[in-house]
């Protein structure tokens, strides 16, 4: 793709007007492949790495960012052999082939990454950027409190130790207890392993976050497109 003015490329990335972007080059708030810019720069919209007041925008129109809800029983692939429901088939609208960034089993619901920008999604699935994801779990209750010191101080699973980061207990109805943990591990079923393995086997799970993006009242099985602002923080995130 050719260069074009550095203005033009921030307004179509959605910054603001023209007139606006080239007041924040004015002001040295805007850097390109980590230098400041300056009036006149021209940029190549797919391969810059820009920066507005240190959060980066995306200015590649290809790029597609998208979170999802999965719902339960469907599976984390793009297209299964099997013949079973897949995220594929809740994303044919978008116009753009995606993948899925990271999995949740087919027994949990809840919020997914979907994206086509293949080095943000090989860094947010990466451990050492331990990444933290939300999970409400649905488990027998009454619940004692030695479970959730036990989930924090750790226990020992088949392949290796795990533990949470925070554990929270959300509500407590008659035989039912809920509870929010936040943990950075992606092993597979490592949520419901760890809780099978303190006797407290998951009736639900659903994830509600990962890292700054929320699953909010995003309804089962619709997906929508990341606001500048999210692309941003998720950016952020995995910058070393």
């Amino acid at each position: 793709m050719s260069e074009e003015r550095l203005q033009k490329v921030l307004a179509a990335a959605g910054v603001g007007s023209r007139r606006a972007c080239e007041e924040l080059i004015d002001r040295r708030r805007v850097t390109v492949n980590g230098k400041v810019a300056k009036l006149g720069d021209k940029v190549d919209a797919e391969t810059a790495v820009i920066h507005v007041d240190g959060q980066r925008v995306v200015t590649d129109t290809k790029l597609v960012y998208l979170a999802i809800n999965k719902p339960r029983g469907v599976v984390s692939t793009m297209a299964d052999e099997l013949g079973r429901e897949a995220i594929a088939d809740y994303v044919s609208d978008i116009g753009a082939r995606v993948y899925h960034v990271g999995r949740l089993d087919a027994d949990t619901e809840g919020l997914m990454l979907l994206t086509n920008d293949g080095s943000l999604a090989h860094k947010l699935t990466h451990p050492s950027y331990e990444v933290p994801k939300t999970y409400l779990a649905e488990v027998p209750g009454p619940l004692p409190r030695a479970v959730g010191r036990a989930l924090q101080s750790g226990i020992e699973l088949e392949d290796g130790p795990a533990k949470v980061d925070s554990f929270r207990l959300v509500q407590a109805i008659e035989k039912t207890a809920l509870v929010e943990v936040v943990l950075h591990e992606g092993r597979n079923r490592i949520v419901r392993r760890m809780f099978d393995e303190v006797g407290y086997p998951i009736q639900r799970l659903i994830r509600t976050s990962i890292g700054p993006i929320k699953l909010g009242d995003l309804r089962s099985g619709r997906h929508r497109r990341l606001n500048p602002g999210e692309i941003a923080a998720l950016f952020k995130l995995v910058e070393r």
